[in-house]
């Protein structure tokens, strides 16, 4: 992970901290093309960790957090993201493991990542 990859993923945690109240305890970002994809671990709060114990809480809780997640960027568009990467957020992908409290965000920009940072 490069100083921008690094970089990038602070303003992802700082960002869901912001609208969430939490963000991932660790995350690693490797831009490819125009795509930011982000590894992320440590997401669940102690109360979705609770509801994950229960089998139909499992799928509820992934389809909710997935869900939440997208909608949280399409209210609140990542302006920091654009501003340090100098190009326009275009859509953005989001899954979780519950079971490993491992997640994936894949960030996609109007502009090739990897061309402009990782030289």
């Amino acid at each position: 992970m490069n100083k921008y990859e690094a970089e990038f993923s602070n303003i992802v945690r700082s960002f869901r901290k912001k609208h969430m109240g939490k963000g991932p305890s660790k995350i690693t970002t490797t831009f490819c093309k125009n795509w930011a994809i982000c590894e992320m671990e440590g997401n669940l709060s102690p109360v979705e960790k609770f509801i994950a114990s229960a089998t139909e809480g499992k799928q509820a809780l992934r389809e909710a957090r997935t869900e939440m997640v997208k909608q949280m960027y399409k209210k609140n568009p990542p302006v920091e993201m654009e501003e340090f990467l100098g190009c326009k957020f275009v859509d953005l992908f989001v899954d979780i493991d519950i079971d490993r409290d491992f997640g994936m965000s894949i960030f996609v920009f109007d502009e090739d990542l990897q061309e402009k940072y990782c030289k």
